[in-house]
């Protein structure tokens, strides 16, 4: 298998979620087999990670150092060539068939989109972003056709959105996005991603010789003064827990396979 199949396989298995799952189903099974000792302690290894992970604010621990690694954009006056939007903000399935807007967690990607588009007239815009799903009924491209389709209600003209559709994963993305975009030296292009996917974007993008200006947005944590509120569902903590663990692995991933120079890349 190649790298996008074997990570997306691997993950499925690492996931904190899924592996506190795993290691339960484990317990009960060797409950059932008489082993009443082993079974008992990873039952309640199980249990504690549930708790620790999905109500107290380790969560927001391990989000918070790669939310703060970029900066809030501030526009500093210089002029800006173009604005680039990765996907994974969109849920293609369900805005394909109510043919509608449906965004996830990460729509501010999508309204930090829209909002620059009427600040920079004369800025290129560009959508970054295919499948990154091993098994998906939809089409490749079905986040860009979201996109695309409702281009008039985020209020942007069509005229000024390039699209690269293919690309399934961050790699593929500054990749893509490069050969579809073409920039040259001294032009200044944002980057909009999630806030605690910011180091590894923008990694990649300085990878493949296309420097980008992040535009992080998406924060799921209100700053390093504010990290020790618990979480009032054990799925909220959890949701947060898998995607920072996620984000971190897949640095050591990419570094490890040579997508990106740094293992923590900085502004």
């Amino acid at each position: 298998m190649d790298f996008f199949s074997v990570s997306k396989v691997a993950w499925f298995i690492l996931s904190p979620s899924n592996a506190l799952v795993i290691l339960a189903g484990l317990a009960f099974v060797l409950l059932l087999v008489g082993r009443r000792r082993t079974g008992l302690g990873l039952l309640g290894l199980a249990l504690a990670g549930f708790l620790v992970f999905g109500l107290s604010p380790a969560a927001n621990y391990i989000a918070s150092p790669l939310e703060e690694r970029f900066p809030v954009f501030r526009d500093d006056g210089r002029p800006v060539t173009g604005i680039i939007l990765l996907g994974g903000a969109e849920m293609p399935d369900i805005g394909l068939a109510r043919d509608t807007l449906a965004f996830n967690e990460a729509g501010e990607r999508v309204m930090a989109f829209a909002d620059l588009s009427r600040r920079y007239p004369q800025a290129r815009l560009a959508f970054v972003g295919g499948s990154g799903a091993l098994l998906s009924s939809a089409p490749p491209d079905a986040e860009s056709t979201m996109i695309r389709n409702n281009l008039v209600a985020l209020g942007i003209d069509e005229k000024r959105v390039e699209f690269e559709p293919k690309s399934r994963n961050t790699a593929e993305n500054a990749a893509f996005a490069k050969a579809l975009l073409d920039p040259k030296p001294g032009e200044r292009w944002l980057l909009i991603t999630s806030a605690y996917h910011m180091p590894r974007a923008v990694g990649c993008f300085r990878a493949v010789d296309f420097p980008v200006a992040a535009y992080p947005v998406d924060f799921r944590t209100v700053g390093p003064g504010g990290l020790n509120d618990t979480f009032s569902r054990v799925a909220l903590g959890l949701d947060l827990t898998d995607i920072s663990v996620r984000e971190w692995l897949g640095l050591v991933a990419y570094y490890a396979t040579g997508k990106i120079g740094t293992l923590f890349p900085a502004p």
